[in-house]
């Protein structure tokens, strides 16, 4: 899962989660309220429960879970009396799936994590496309979808994810957060093996 920060810093804070962090994070409210707070910035438990959807009780405690494991934490420059703040601790998150092979619970927490990605990626294509039709001409033609497939060994997939990476982080660090019409853009990247060997 892997955000911009909200400030506009060059250098994202990056964190290679260990599997404790791998399972606290496997849950859906905690993947929604680490990407809020990634892409939004600092919040209270009660904003954040007004955005998502959901009780401030519940908030509260799935941020105290993920603040347990280091990924989130209390603001410390704002907050006042028993309103707490809380923001991301980093600005990215890393593993490799191979990292957890020895670990069934952890390996199975991965796998709800990677579900979860695209299960979101089909939802937020969907809610894009039940709406474009009143978005202007120049968002419509610029958004989209396309795919290819192309004949590649597991260091040549891993060359390209480096290579397209490497260009997302050229356009981040480029932003022009104040240029008018800019919004926040998901962009995924997936690339896996054609299971049924046809081309």
């Amino acid at each position: 899962m892997e955000n911009p920060p909200p400030d506009g810093r060059t250098e994202p804070r990056r964190v290679d989660l260990d599997g404790r962090q791998v399972r606290v994070l496997a849950h859906p409210l905690r993947m929604r309220l680490l990407g809020s707070l990634r892409i939004d910035g600092p919040a209270t438990a009660t904003a954040l429960a007004e955005k998502l959807g959901t009780n401030t009780g519940a908030t509260s405690y799935h941020l105290r879970q993920l603040a347990e494991v280091g990924l989130v934490a209390e603001d410390p420059d704002r907050g006042t009396g028993r309103q707490r703040w809380w923001q991301a601790a980093h600005d990215m998150s890393h593993f490799d799936p191979t990292d957890f092979d020895e670990d069934p619970d952890t390996r199975a927490a991965v796998q709800w994590i990677q579900a979860d990605q695209v299960r979101l990626m089909g939802e937020l294509a969907e809610r894009w496309m039940a709406v474009e039709h009143h978005q202007t001409p120049a968002w419509r033609d610029a958004a989209g979808m396309s795919d290819l497939v192309l004949p590649l060994d597991p260091d040549r997939l891993r060359a390209l994810s480096d290579d397209l990476w490497a260009v997302l982080m050229r356009y981040r660090d480029e932003a022009a957060t104040d240029a008018p019409d800019v919004k926040p853009v998901h962009v995924f990247l997936a690339g896996f093996p054609r299971l049924d060997e046809r081309w």
